[in-house]
């Protein structure tokens, strides 16, 4: 059973783990620097825990200390119990969920590692946004027969796209995500808030080298599919219909899109029809269609 502790100073030593939220580059190095992320609202906190992620510690206003019994008399870290005013004081913004946790980060497995106890995978090349990711499967790898499926993303350095797409790939079934060096953090605050937890419950592992990392992809058995404009293109229905046994979708960074290696590392060009002259979406967007698209089906 936590302890609760009433904490009214701002620079108490206890909440640093709760400074300078809103300092986007200074909790970028942080973080993971330090092996923590945080959790925000009571739904993300649950789903990190349902998750298997240790607490280091919860910080809550009073009013939610009873709709977050439950967490405390059940977890050993320290819940410390503030004002909204010196949340805010501490944060930087006015903390509404009134909950936050530190957690603990777990280790990330290797690319071919996580492959090995996986059977669909996405890969996303480059997606830093943690706002657009939908709605969460129950926790943990989904037993499924016929299609295996992941998402590689490639640069995505919006962290409410990258939430949104990790969201997508949880509720539409992708069975692992792919980020390449440069793609965000998908424990960052905003990406796992935009997730509603999302980020928690797919697989995922981050490549080494790209895009000469798509070679493990490969020989796996998977097809590798960039979602790209170019004149060698099908389009997403012609690939559903295909029915890979092992598919790997690629989604590239906002405006730019998938780099000029990763194509050349894929094995098709897919494309989204559109209308009234618009020729893409965002990429968060863009993911939920592919992963629908690409559902495994029964025959």
């Amino acid at each position: 059973m936590a302890d609760l502790i009433t904490v009214d100073d701002p620079d108490d030593p206890r909440l640093s783990d709760y400074t300078g939220l809103t300092d986007v580059e200074l909790r970028r190095r942080r973080e993971p620097a330090e092996g923590l992320f945080i959790a925000e609202g009571e739904k993300v906190i649950r789903r990190a825990r349902q998750a298997g992620y240790e607490m280091r510690s919860m910080l809550l206003s009073a009013k939610w200390v009873d709709l977050m019994r439950d967490v405390i008399d059940e977890v050993p870290a320290p819940v410390y119990a503030v004002s909204p005013e010196l949340a805010e004081r501490v944060t930087g913004y006015h903390v509404h969920r009134g909950a936050l946790a530190s957690m603990q980060r777990k280790s990330l497995p290797a690319a071919d590692e996580l492959l090995r106890t996986v059977r669909r995978v996405a890969v996303t090349e480059a997606v830093d946004d943690h706002t657009d990711i939908g709605a969460v499967l129950p926790l943990g790898l989904q037993e499924r027969t016929g299609q295996c499926r992941i998402a590689i993303f490639e640069d995505i350095v919006d962290h409410a796209n990258l939430g949104a797409a990790f969201r997508n790939a949880a509720a539409l079934g992708v069975d692992a995500v792919f980020l390449t060096p440069r793609c965000a953090d998908p424990l960052y605050r905003r990406a796992v808030k935009v997730s509603m937890g999302a980020v928690l419950a797919v697989p995922y592992a981050r490549f080494e080298s790209w895009p000469r990392d798509a070679d493990v992809i490969r020989k796996d058995g998977f097809v590798l599919a960039a979602l790209a404009l170019s004149p060698s293109s099908i389009t997403l229905d012609e690939l559903a219909d295909r029915r890979y046994e092992k598919l790997a979708l690629m989604l590239g960074t906002e405006g730019e899109g998938l780099s000029a290696g990763a194509l050349l590392a894929a094995d098709e060009h897919v494309r989204i029809p559109m209308d009234a002259g618009v020729d893409s979406l965002n990429v968060a967007a863009a993911s939920a269609v592919a992963f629908y698209a690409t559902r495994p089906r029964s025959a």
